[in-house]
């Protein structure tokens, strides 16, 4: 299946939210879930915002952000599946796929940066 990059950030944001939604709500698990709702939602509305950037410094600068964001909800996926272990495979799952989008995120942010600056 193939996705332009808006779609796939819009899926993963998406799938992290309906992911979330299975773990138990403990005093342990809430600013987890807060932290990383936040950090996967956000790599898809910067990749939005570096689209519509009315420069290239703009552009690389939202793009940068969507691959700290990223990286972010990969260290958050970890210690859910700490804190989860049956939810370690999902996890799995899920950071594979955010890895893949700081893989493109990375190509991109190295393009940009030789014309940005």
């Amino acid at each position: 299946m193939k996705f332009d990059l808006e779609e796939r950030t819009t899926k993963f944001g998406a799938d992290v939210i309906l992911f979330c939604q299975k773990l138990k709500q403990t005093s342990i698990n809430q600013p987890l879930i807060n932290q990383i709702i936040r950090s996967a939602t956000s790599i898809g509305a910067n990749y939005y915002e570096a689209n519509e950037a009315g420069t290239k410094n703009d552009f690389y600068n939202k793009i940068y952000i969507s691959k700290k964001e990223a990286n972010e909800t990969k260290h958050w996926l970890q210690l859910i599946a700490i804190a989860n272990p049956d939810f370690k495979p999902e996890c799995r799952v899920l950071w594979s796929e955010c890895h893949e989008i700081i893989l493109i995120l990375s190509k991109i942010v190295a393009n940009s940066r030789n014309s940005a600056h």
